[in-house]
């Protein structure tokens, strides 16, 4: 797989004891980090799709912690080195991981595990709700070549 331009992972570390466990999602001192705008929580029941959006000023920083998503990545920034690429992250309870999504970069994820998603994004500015920044397609775009419905090892296209 040929990283998106601007994407940035985290491998979150879980550390358990006898009370419980504890994870560093992020951190200001973090390469990671730009700044901060808010924290939210999404959820998404089995097989639900959220997708597609982008964001024209902020970065998306995005964590699962219940249950697993794939989340998805298509670059269709015109002055891209990578325009056209597609990235697939499998995160959640088996992969804690925190994706870093740039400005520009369209982004989605499908809930696959059997139990409800819990999704934590912390983007860089807050929500504006007078004027949003947020531009849409549907899941089933033709704008964006990538199928819902494949299974991880299939071709996209």
């Amino acid at each position: 797989m040929i990283e998106i331009e601007g994407v940035k992972t985290k491998k979150l570390r879980v550390i358990p004891d006898e009370r419980g466990r504890l994870m560093e999602i992020l951190r200001c001192d973090d390469e990671i980090f730009k700044k901060f705008g808010q924290v939210y929580m999404t959820t998404n029941y089995p097989g639900v799709v959220k997708a597609w959006h982008y964001h024209k000023k902020q970065t998306d920083n995005v964590c699962c912690l219940k249950g697993m998503i794939k989340m998805v990545l298509y670059d269709a920034r015109e002055d891209s080195k990578t325009k056209g690429e597609i990235n697939e992250f499998f995160i959640g309870e088996h992969n804690p991981m925190l994706v870093s999504i740039p400005p520009r970069v369209y982004h989605g994820w499908k809930c696959i595990s059997d139990e409800e998603s819990i999704v934590i994004s912390i983007p860089t500015e807050p929500y504006n709700y007078e004027e949003p920044d947020e531009y849409r397609l549907p899941p089933d775009t033709k704008d964006i070549p990538y199928d819902w419905i494949l299974t991880a090892g299939k071709k996209h296209g």
